[in-house]
């Protein structure tokens, strides 16, 4: 099964962490099963879901016992619909037991978020417009959800700090004006891209007269970005424009309808719900 994105290098790390997490010493209930009894088990999603996290599942019943055989049913990415099996499990039943819970929790996230996504990303087809996700992901699994994202059809906006520079409104205050925050991030920051959050109309012309490369136009109103874009396509060298604040499924069209060239969602990793999954035995 090759998966639609590039799988997170930190992928192992993240699944040692989740089983040391829940196995502590050992797992005391998977002990009540002979040693050797073989056991065979079918997962279902129980709601219609983008399918995503089969490395990490992988991963999972592979580190708990290498015996495990997982048999996909479906690929990374594709859309299951309800009580759709996911995949068939063969194996030492402990094994089956012990990783089960990890396993499941490393693919209803993913697939939650993947699936976030996807409802984002259809809204936009049509339209040169792509969606971005943020940095609000959940503690020690953003290149996680991040690769779930793309795998929802989502892109990713900068993974962290270190890799990109948007400066902010207390940025700004800091350096004294946009210009002079731009131009240290310039001499600073090496060849990542520079976007600063502007407020208003100044602010966005502010931006393109210090050589910013993204402007985030943030709370905007629809009449209101789309003089920024008319604003920034009379520019010397325009910017791209991202759009971010308050954007749901019932706007994102619009937003996009306006000519910016990314609008950022944060709910897709932040408020995330998990796909409703359900492992099922055959002793």
């Amino acid at each position: 099964m090759q998966p639609p994105a590039p799988i997170p290098a930190d992928l192992p790390q993240q699944v040692a962490r989740a089983l040391a997490e829940d196995l502590g010493t050992g797992d005391l209930t998977a002990a009540l099963i002979a040693a050797d009894r073989i056991g065979r088990a079918t997962v279902i999603t129980r709601e219609p879901a983008i399918v995503c996290g089969a490395p990490y599942v992988n991963a999972t019943f592979d580190a708990v016992d290498a015996r495990v055989r997982v048999e996909w049913r479906v690929a990374e990415g594709d859309s299951a619909a309800a009580d759709q099996i996911l995949f068939v499990l063969e194996g030492p039943a402990r094994a089956l037991l012990t990783a089960e819970r990890t396993a499941l929790n490393f693919l209803q996230l993913l697939s939650g978020t993947a699936t976030a996504a996807h409802s984002y990303a259809a809204l936009l087809e049509g339209t040169n417009c792509r969606l971005l996700d943020t940095r609000k992901t959940i503690p020690g699994l953003r290149t996680a959800q991040k690769y779930a994202v793309r795998v929802g059809g989502g892109h990713n906006h900068r993974m962290g700090l270190f890799d990109g520079i948007l400066i902010k409104e207390n940025h700004i205050m800091a350096a004294g004006s946009i210009g002079n925050a731009v131009a240290q991030a310039r001499r600073g920051g090496g060849q990542v891209p520079v976007e600063v959050e502007v407020e208003n109309l100044s602010e966005l012309q502010q931006a393109i007269a210090a050589g910013a490369d993204i402007a985030m136009l943030d709370e905007f109103s629809l009449q209101t970005m789309r003089e920024a874009v008319a604003q920034n396509s009379a520019a010397p060298r325009p910017l791209k424009l991202e759009a971010s604040g308050g954007i749901t499924s019932s706007t994102i069209r619009e937003v996009a309808a306006t000519g910016v060239d990314y609008i950022s969602v944060g709910s897709i990793t932040k408020h995330v719900r998990a796909i409703d999954l359900s492992m099922r035995f055959e002793w």
